[in-house]
């Protein structure tokens, strides 16, 4: 087999064709097209074939290698800059939050020559890989997650790394850009600025409030100054409202709930006793700026919603900044109902939505309620395969079960319909939308994992007009339009928006702060499990350490 793909690369490099190269894992069909007998006869050096084949089985190597002729890039005079950038490179891979042992740099010191030349090309390719696309395959870690990294910057990246005059500005250049993921990097090798100094008096165990006065109080706030939340008072003992604030804002940072009452998890969190753990903290970062890494290919920089599972928030994001923002409820935590996570286009926004039920939903729940009472559930109407609603006197709907129910089930559109009076459509295959909600209590609580896996939006009619006011003068005009007809109506967004749906625990707020939230479905764990199989349970709290010599 290694043959056969070094043939293959030495029949394409001879053919000049750049890009499309097999690999030992699974060579693409149109190799066996290629005849090595028809390739003009060169002869290549043992130090090219021997190139050939130790590069064979990393499709972006072979590639690039096969475009350049099998010329070495690392070895000689001409190949140091690229050696010392590749060594610097891998010596920072600690600020993408990513051990230098994955690289195995004593490799790249120990060896010479053509062996030299292997072990810098593999690094290479490995580190890139990396930045551009993450050291997970996410299906793979949890099939909930339905984001497959587009690796597509590779072989560019090394071509330009060859060419360039300054090969170190290429790899440092080559991770996100993103602001967040600045704003993770800077978390991680920066001060810790949620971990207070151990010198400082520790707050005395209570629940402390607005209105109380205690000595207690003035540790509180002595302990939030020293991480950048004072609140100056001529009271010090005195829980105010300018405290509460304070109070306030650690504990969004801190990812508690923020009501402004310094309680147990608070103060355990402010003195240093665990819940809000810096250990913790970093694994979130950690695993937000691997996440971040899975989404290199997407312009995040341009108009998109942004739908955070964890926070329970979607948002409007405008040339970097957020221009909307309203609570939302996410699926419930059980393996059906937990809402997946992936990148679509919002192509419509539907006023007054008829109600499709899930066919699990009516199976599971609406049948067996039919079986005992054909006229129960009267706010439905039963649906046959040609769209025709059915009389019910004429069904009997004992004779079915779960596997043969041959209906639907739909609710037309109402003030009271499940959906609300507005939903937003981006085709997937999972049947996943945004909409409206006749149950509003559910957005005042802190936890919000009530649906059946789609998002309810806490404010539904202004996300609409929002989203429409890229194309028309009057948003909401449009929009009541629309309302008014009192039947589905849908409206075409031009151009269509990018939804992302994603994940992530440790987030920066509007203050630059890292916040972190609660991870509900456990798949920050499981991310967590699979960075340590790769080297990172061992590697972090030391890179952590490497990265803040002061703590």
């Amino acid at each position: 087999m290694a043959v056969r793909m070094v043939r293959g690369v030495l029949a394409l490099t001879l053919a000049g064709v750049v890009g499309w190269l097999p690999v030992v894992s699974g060579a693409r069909e149109p190799l066996a097209a290629v005849s090595v007998a028809a390739a003009p006869r060169l002869d290549f050096t043992p130090q090219q074939m021997a190139l050939a084949l130790a590069v064979s089985d990393d499709a972006d190597l072979a590639s690039f290698y096969g475009s350049n002729g099998l010329r070495p890039i690392f070895l000689g005079p001409e190949g140091e800059a690229r050696r010392l950038a590749l060594r610097d490179a891998i010596g920072n891979a600690p600020r993408h939050g990513i051990p230098v042992a994955r690289y195995q740099p004593d490799r790249l010191t120990a060896t010479e020559g053509l062996a030299a030349e292997i072990a810098h090309a593999h690094a290479l390719s490995r580190l890139l890989r990396d930045l551009t696309g993450g050291v997970l395959n996410p299906t793979r870690v949890d099939p909930e997650i339905k984001r497959q990294p587009v690796r597509t910057a590779v072989v560019p990246l090394l071509a330009r790394f060859e060419a360039a005059a300054d090969p170190a500005a290429v790899l440092a250049g080559a991770g996100p850009d993103h602001p967040a993921y600045l704003a993770l990097q800077q978390a991680l090798s920066g001060p810790a600025d949620l971990v207070v100094p151990r010198s400082l008096p520790r707050i005395a165990t209570g629940v402390w409030r607005p209105g109380q006065r205690a000595a207690a109080i003035a540790d509180l706030r002595t302990r939030l100054a020293a991480i950048g939340f004072a609140a100056d008072a001529p009271d010090a003992t005195l829980y105010d409202d300018a405290l509460a604030r304070s109070v306030s804002d650690y504990q969004r940072a801190a990812g508690l709930p923020d009501d402004g009452v310094a309680g147990p998890r608070t103060i355990a969190g402010l003195n240093g006793d665990g819940g809000t753990g810096q250990d913790a903290r970093q694994r979130a970062i950690l695993v937000a700026m691997e996440r971040m890494r899975w989404m290199a290919s997407e312009d995040l920089d341009s108009r998109h919603v942004w739908v955070n599972i964890p926070e329970f928030s979607t948002t409007i994001v405008e040339d970097g900044a957020e221009v909307f923002r309203t609570r939302s409820v996410m699926g419930k935590n059980t393996p059906e109902m937990r809402t997946p996570e992936f990148s679509e286009m919002m192509a419509n926004v539907v006023v007054n939505p008829s109600w499709n039920v899930p066919r699990s939903i009516a199976v599971r729940d609406y049948l067996p309620r039919l079986q005992a009472n054909r006229h129960a559930l009267s706010h439905l109407d039963v649906v046959d395969g040609a769209g025709r609603v059915l009389a019910r006197d004429g069904i009997d709907f004992g004779r079915y079960s779960a596997a043969s129910f041959p209906f639907r089930l739909r609710q037309k559109p109402s003030d009271d319909n499940a959906l609300g009076v507005v939903k937003f459509i981006f085709p997937n295959p999972w049947n996943i939308y945004l909409h409206d909600t006749p149950s509003k209590h559910l957005f005042a609580n802190r936890v919000r994992a009530e649906s059946n896996g789609c998002i309810r939006i806490g404010d539904p009619v202004d996300l609409a007009r929002a989203l429409l006011s890229h194309q028309t003068d009057d948003p909401a005009a449009m929009f009541q339009r629309a309302r008014d007809r009192e039947r589905e109506t849908w409206l075409k967004l031009t151009p269509p928006v990018p939804v992302h749906l994603v994940y992530f625990t440790a987030w920066p707020g509007p203050d630059g702060r890292i916040r972190l939230f609660d991870d509900i479905y456990g798949r920050d764990a499981r991310i967590w499990e699979a960075l340590q199989a790769e080297g990172f349970g061992a590697a972090a709290p030391a890179m952590v350490a490497d990265l803040n010599p002061g703590l």
